[in-house]
């Protein structure tokens, strides 16, 4: 399917002053559509270089636009974004996630639905992602246009290391428990995972459901089933077993995913870690280069990484699903000094042709437009033979994923998840008194539960 190209400079200039549902701003301080500096504040990307390479394409169509990134650590997020948006001193456009993001950030955001309309047509809805809708929605608005998906559920594994010690990547707890013990053996580390983050805490834990009750994480997520079933106990006590067993690293509580277990990954400490599509940037030549450096690693020769399913560690023969969000919108600041211009950028990046092409290549996001697919002829992987298949497979697998991953807890639910996992890890909670505790939160945040 062909894609409507963006609207011409004089369009856009239009559709600024009727784009901007959620603010104040009139036809006098839009600015312009083709001129201005707008001020990018995000998590992702989560290096500059790949933040570059989207503001470089979009300058070869808006050189009169200067984008400035900042890459704010997600750990610093709701710390420093608040202030900077109440204040009216932050950022013209900032990154947005479903789930609580969305809630917590969606008064300080410009509704898009009528930007959507320009660029795409009163038909918009059907030519993106149906998930970088529903989770960027909120209160009748569109907070955010969806850059791109991003699904988690599996791991990736450092095929250097694989290889020299003859590893399969295994798909059972007994399999991953022995891949551990080979690399130990070899004074490699085995699986890296930064605990002290809900987020990535919730992932496994999610993956380590599916493999128990396909589908349930979803189930207690919207209050079809609670935090007590039996499977999530189940779910909970696998976890723990990830720390006796040693596949979790020392002090993996006290680990953040970016940058400790990142960079232990990335620095060959450890042989897997638990990431999700947007890792896939890192099978690339460039990326991983950059990712080294950023690392602390100059001179370091980039391996190949690789996908593979999260093991059933339940043993009970289901296959751990996958499952996903659109990664991230990106929303306008209802107090944005560029107001036309965010727009310019925000229209480009995520509905444009040319701008979600500059997204599908860098292998980070899959793109929110229908269609648009990573041009493999352009892209230099670190090692063609051994990734390109299995980054094709997880791409194709990723289209077809229909249950969500952040959209549907708040940020109390979150924060009970975090504390459960890390009371499970740590002893200081049994897995069914930590799933008692989560259903409390559960409730007291207001969750109705059938």
């Amino acid at each position: 399917m062909r894609l409507l190209p963006v609207l011409a400079a004089a369009t856009l200039a239009i559709s600024a002053l009727t784009a901007c549902g959620g603010g104040s701003d009139n036809s006098a301080d839009a600015g312009s559509a083709t001129s201005g500096t707008v001020n990018w504040w995000g998590w992702t990307p989560t290096d500059n270089a790949t933040a570059d390479t989207y503001i470089a394409a979009f300058n070869q169509k808006y050189p009169d636009i200067k984008v400035n990134f900042k890459l704010v650590s997600i750990s610093d997020w709701v710390a420093a974004l608040r202030p900077a948006l109440a204040s009216g001193n932050g950022p013209d456009v900032f990154d947005m996630q479903p789930g609580a993001y969305v809630s917590q950030f969606k008064s300080f955001a410009v509704d898009q639905t009528k930007l959507a309309e320009d660029a795409l047509g009163a038909d918009w809805k059907s030519k993106v992602a149906p998930i970088g809708i529903s989770g960027l929605s909120a209160d009748g608005k569109l907070t955010a246009l969806s850059v791109g998906s991003v699904y988690a559920g599996m791991l990736w594994i450092n095929g250097d290391i694989f290889k020299k010690y003859a590893l399969q990547p295994p798909t059972t707890l007994a399999e991953w428990e022995h891949v551990c013990d080979v690399l130990k053996q070899n004074k490699v580390g085995c699986f890296v995972q930064g605990a002290a983050q809900e987020g990535f805490d919730q992932d496994t834990l999610q993956s380590i459901a599916n493999s128990v009750q396909p589908g349930l994480w979803t189930k207690v997520s919207t209050g079809d089933a609670k935090w007590t079933d039996p499977g999530i106990v189940k779910t909970f006590e696998i976890w723990k077993q990830l720390f006796d067993k040693g596949i979790m690293q020392p002090g993996a509580v006290g680990y953040q995913q970016y940058p400790d277990a990142n960079n232990d990954f990335l620095t060959g400490k450890y042989g897997m870690v638990m990431m999700g599509t947007w890792y896939t940037q890192y099978a690339t030549k460039k990326a991983m280069t950059a990712a080294l450096g950023a690392a602390g690693v100059s001179g370091a020769k980039p391996f190949p990484i690789l996908p593979i399913a999260f093991p059933d560690v339940a043993g009970a023969g289901n296959t751990s699903e996958m499952y996903g969000d659109a990664d991230f919108g990106l929303a306008i600041s209802t107090k944005a000094k560029s107001r036309a211009a965010a727009e310019t950028f925000v229209k480009w990046m995520a509905t444009s042709a040319e701008g979600q092409q500059a997204i599908a290549n860098q292998l980070n996001d899959l793109p929110a437009l229908k269609g648009v697919e990573p041009d493999f002829g352009s892209i230099e992987l670190v090692d063609p033979a051994a990734q390109k298949q299995p980054v094709e497979q997880l791409i194709e697998k990723a289209g077809d994923v229909t249950e969500p991953r952040e959209a549907l807890l708040n940020a109390d639910v979150q924060t009970g998840i975090l504390a459960a996992a890390t009371s499970v890890a740590t002893g200081k909670a049994t897995p069914a008194d930590a799933a008692k505790t989560l259903q409390q939160a559960a409730e007291a945040a207001g969750v109705t539960f059938k």
